[in-house]
């Protein structure tokens, strides 16, 4: 693929020190790598200036300084800054025109390091086709086409797809946030989406980040996602397995305390020998023999033991024997026929 080719042929790592040798002056240098975190982790202005026996004050002028200086080179003799930009773009163009600085370092880089990160967004930083976010509580460190839109919209894109599935009121798929806030490109919506911190994804959902089905946080609300996702009831066992299967943050509950929150959490049912079902699905709670009561009531009369043993096997997964043994032996049913019961009352 010719975006591909074009990415191997990017070294990102020699591009940034190529970048970094056109700066004269070594405290200006240093600088720069320290604050963008370019070979080791980022520091801030204080740590700098101690290490530089400067101000704060003093260290944040210089880096702007610098960075202007870059910033300018780059619309005309740069080192390959023409080459990173294009190689920028063209990944961004199949991203979605926009994506979070892990998303796009990890195709230019396979180990996708944190320093890895840092240099693609330094490299971000000075190419002047490119529009960046700064990570802050609403945003992760995120790129965008400038060509499409500037840092502005791009922070009023997610706010209104924000407001859209606010208005929604509950998780959705892309396509219904993308018709809702009149964007008819997909990947942009969901791209725009991506980057955004308020909003969460899961198994094709989209929805605001305190909603449990697209960011689920404690087991319970883990377990729901896997039965809900899972359609049919499941043995507690197998909703372990799923959960430590999945894409699920904080995977690693044990197996005794997922029965514990399967038992106290009223949305679940437990329907046999250690199945649960969501109450939601019709189920409740109760033993076969209340099942088998709730039956006859609803019959308002005698039934034969089959037809029991039918409709109660639609919402227990037990052995017919284990129905037939309670019709025969708790005081609550007698048998008024042959093979035929009705409630004792």
């Amino acid at each position: 693929m010719e975006e591909e080719s074009a990415s191997q042929k990017l070294d990102v790592k020699k591009v940034v020190q190529d970048i970094l040798g056109t700066i004269e002056r070594e405290r200006e240098r240093e600088i720069i790598s320290r604050r963008f975190g370019l070979f080791d982790r980022r520091e801030t202005l204080e740590q700098i200036g101690e290490l530089l026996g400067i101000t704060r004050e003093r260290v944040r002028q210089l880096e702007k300084a610098v960075i202007t200086r870059l910033k300018s080179a780059a619309e005309k003799d740069l080192p390959n800054i023409k080459d990173v930009e294009k190689v920028l773009t063209a990944h961004l163009q199949d991203m979605g025109k926009v994506a979070r600085i892990s998303d796009l370092s990890q195709r230019l880089s396979s180990s996708n390091s944190k320093t890895d990160q840092a240099q693609v967004a330094f490299l971000a930083n000075l190419s002047p086709g490119i529009a960046v976010l700064d990570d802050n509580d609403h945003f992760y460190h995120s790129v965008g086409l400038a060509s499409e839109h500037s840092e502005k919209k791009i922070r009023d894109h997610v706010g209104k797809i924000i407001d859209a599935i606010n208005e929604i009121g509950e998780p959705t798929d892309i396509k219904k946030v993308a018709e809702k806030v009149g964007n008819p490109d997909l990947k942009h919506t969901e791209a725009l989406a991506g980057i955004s911190k308020n909003i969460a994804t899961l198994n094709g959902r989209w929805g605001l980040i305190k909603w449990p089905m697209v960011n689920p946080k404690n087991i319970r609300d883990k377990i729901y996602v896997i039965l809900h996702d899972n359609k049919k009831p499941m043995h507690f066992n197998e909703i372990a397995e799923a959960i430590k299967g999945s894409n699920l943050k904080r995977k690693d509950v044990t197996t005794q305390a997922i029965h514990n929150e399967l038992i106290k959490d009223s949305r679940f049912v437990l329907i046999g020998r250690g199945i649960y079902a969501l109450k939601e699905w019709g189920y409740k709670k109760g033993t076969v023999s209340d099942v088998i009561a709730e039956v006859l009531r609803k019959e308002s009369g005698p039934l034969h033991r089959d037809e029991i043993v039918r409709r109660v096997l639609k919402t227990r997964q037990v052995k017919e024997t284990t129905i037939l043994l309670n019709l025969q032996s708790k005081p609550q049913f007698k048998r008024v026929a042959k093979a035929t019961y009705a409630l004792a009352e």
